[in-house]
Parts: C-alpha cells; structure tokens; sequence
C-alpha cells in the first residue's frame, strides 16, 4: 500500500477570477498551515486551467479541506495525494469542489 507524504490543492481561475484566486491562495497561506505555490497564468501539467498549488501535510487536510469548502466563493479546488504514484493520484485519488474538469494525464506517460 501506498504511503501519503503530503496533499496539494489546486485552485483553478482563469483571467476574470485571478484576483480572486490571489485573495484565497494568500488567505490559506496566512491562515492555514500550507506551502503556497506560485500563481501561474498558464495551464500547467495535467491542469487545464491556470493554477495556484497549496501543498500541506497529511495531519492537515481535515483542517484545510473544510477551509477550502467554506472560502472558495465559487472557484474549482483540485486536492489530491501525494504518494509518488503520479497518475492514481490525480486520477483516482482526487476530491473535487466544483466542477469536475478533466486532467491532461498524457504527461504521467
């Protein structure tokens, strides 16, 4: 079995909700216990929208999935393990908020 080392959570925005994006991405990182990743305006990886990583460990993520329930305002969140195993843990391990969107998993070979 697979041993999770840590979680990251995406948040999704586009170029009318980066702001937005900014806002809850500095929140989390001044409120919660994570490693705020750089806000990129591009897609990046699998993503298929522009990105914002909070990466947090494993004893976090009841802590930071009910922030992020209750502070998203409408943004789509991706969280998913970290095992090492790359595609089953975007693929099959992931939780959603929002919309589902599909990943461009080509690049876990």
């Amino acid at each position: 079995m697979s041993e999770i080392i840590g979680y990251h959570a995406h948040i999704y925005f586009d170029a009318t909700s980066v702001e937005q994006a900014r806002a809850l991405a500095n929140a989390a990182a001044t409120q919660l216990p994570v490693e705020k990743g750089r806000v990129h305006e591009k897609c990046v990886g699998p993503h298929p929208m522009w990105s914002c990583q909070l990466a947090f460990e494993p004893g976090d993520l009841q802590q930071v999935l009910e922030w992020l329930m209750l502070n998203r305002d409408g943004l789509v969140v991706f969280t998913h393990p970290d095992t090492g195993e790359h595609l089953p843990d975007h693929r099959d391990r992931a939780i959603w908020m929002g919309a589902y969107l599909p990943l461009d998993l080509s690049i876990f070979g």
